[in-house]
């Protein structure tokens, strides 16, 4: 694995820290590499994104059959790995973040690959006309808790806190609702309450009628038969 100096992967960071926006121009599969001293904690957010050279328009563009294998290694800990993804070429950038576990040099790779990769025989660079082939990888990436960083997590936050107070709106509607069904219910069961103890009242009213009736009745038909002698 071909690596950068020391010196110039530093200058190379300094250099990303302050433009958040650089350009490397690979051959093949030949991997980039470059080292960040991290302190414990620290938070890096980043994104890439790999273009291979097309010779019919002369540009770069993104294909499918770019894939770029990211790794980010602690070069303190034996080369322990504690990032790998591996992403394909497309227009919308890919992203990585990672915190730091310990403090120490921490050593950051793009290694592509595919057939688009592997079709690259050798090319020289000049300026964008000369260049005959290779592939364009762009990175993008803030460390630290930068101004970018803060800003895209307030955008999500913001974003999640609207969410969440559209939720709340929500959850009071069908609170107000579950109460106004629970007024309708007792209002209903005390109707059904009063009408039911009017029913047994007027059953009791009718009944006593009846029964006062039947003893009426009888108590005249045993007068009459009486009176009739036929008893």
């Amino acid at each position: 694995m071909k690596l950068l100096p020391a010196t110039l992967a530093v200058a190379l960071t300094s250099l990303i820290s302050s433009s958040h926006a650089l350009y490397f121009y690979l051959d093949g599969t030949t991997p980039k590499c470059f080292y960040e001293d991290l302190a414990k904690g620290t938070l890096v957010v980043g994104t890439y994104r790999a273009e291979a050279f097309d010779r019919q328009s002369q540009t770069f563009i993104t294909t499918p059959d770019l894939n770029m294998h990211f790794t980010v290694e602690e070069t303190f800990d034996n080369d322990h790995r504690v990032v790998t993804q591996t992403t394909s070429s497309s227009s919308i950038p890919s992203k990585f973040t990672f915190s730091a576990a310990d403090s120490g040099l921490h050593r950051l790779c793009f290694t592509p690959s595919g057939p688009a990769a592997i079709s690259v025989n050798g090319w020289f660079s000049g300026s964008a006309g000369n260049v005959l082939g290779g592939i364009k990888l762009t990175v993008d990436m803030a460390i630290g808790e930068t101004s970018k960083i803060e800003s895209e997590d307030k955008g999500k936050i913001d974003t999640i806190v609207q969410k969440v107070r559209e939720l709340n709106g929500r959850l009071q509607d069908i609170r107000r609702e579950q109460v106004f069904q629970r007024e309708r219910e007792a209002e209903f069961r005390d109707q059904s309450e009063a009408v039911n103890a009017r029913i047994v009242r007027w059953t009791l009213i009718q009944m006593g009628v009846l029964g006062v009736t039947c003893a009426w009745q009888l108590s005249h038909l045993r007068a009459f038969f009486i009176k009739q002698k036929l008893t």
